[in-house]
């Protein structure tokens, strides 16, 4: 059997390993609201303030239950920057 020492050696080195990748994962967001409209690319959902949000989905987009329009839907999303220019102030 191994050591207490050896173990307590293990957890820290995978510890050490996860956090920084957890700390700098996104932020989650949601958003809830109906299914307006869906394709495999792309669901459409409007709150009840009216404001319609399309957001993109992909194969590894998980859905637990049925997805079609007319549902009431919480998405889980992440906001993740694709592109950064930077402009001159004056």
């Amino acid at each position: 059997m191994r050591s207490w020492k050896t173990i307590l050696i293990m957890l820290s080195i995978a510890t050490a390993l996860l956090l920084p990748s957890a700390a700098f994962a996104a932020k989650k967001y949601q958003v809830t609201g109906k299914v307006i409209a869906l394709d495999d690319k792309l669901i459409t959902v409007q709150k009840p303030d009216d404001e319609k949000w399309e957001i993109e989905r992909t194969a590894a987009t998980t859905v637990t239950g049925t997805l079609k329009i007319g549902e009431k839907v919480t998405i889980e999303y992440k906001m993740i920057a694709d592109n950064i220019e930077v402009k001159k102030t004056k």
